[in-house]
Order: structure tokens, then C-alpha cells, then sequence
């Protein structure tokens, strides 16, 4: 059964930062990304990890993938 509407997506990865929780990082990575791509449709978190400073996180890092549409030629 051949699909109507086939889609097809790239794949990018990007590491998100902020200085107050992974959740945060992630809709920073996720914000930025949607100011410069047009189709975003998912992402999957592949990392945690954070930045210590004498012993105190002082910064969140998630990486992620973040998959878009390639979108037709006519835009669409």
C-alpha cells in the first residue's frame, strides 16, 4: 500500500544549555532551532550531562536530535 503523503526528514543533532534544568535546555535547543528551520516534527534526547563549578551544577546540556521535513519545491 503505497502512502499517500510520503515524508521525508532530516536529521540534525544539537546540544541545548541553561542554568536551570535539562527540561529548559531542551526547549532552548528546540526554540533556537524552530528560528532558523522550517517542518520541525520531533526530537529524541540522546545525552544528559551538566557543567560543575566548585561542586554546584552551574549549567544543564542535553543533546538531542531533531528531525524536520524536507519540504517540497514548492514549499509545501
Amino acid at each position: 500500500m503505497a502512502d499517500s503523503d510520503p515524508r521525508t526528514y532530516k536529521l540534525i543533532e544539537l546540544v541545548g544549555t541553561s542554568p536551570v534544568s535539562y527540561a529548559e535546555a531542551t526547549k532552548n535547543a528546540v526554540a533556537r532551532a524552530g528560528e532558523t528551520l522550517q517542518g520541525l516534527g520531533w526530537f529524541q534526547v540522546t545525552e544528559l550531562r551538566g557543567l560543575l563549578e566548585e561542586g554546584i551544577i552551574s549549567e544543564y546540556q542535553v543533546t538531542l536530535k531533531v528531525g524536520f521535513r524536507v519540504l517540497d519545491r514548492d514549499g509545501g
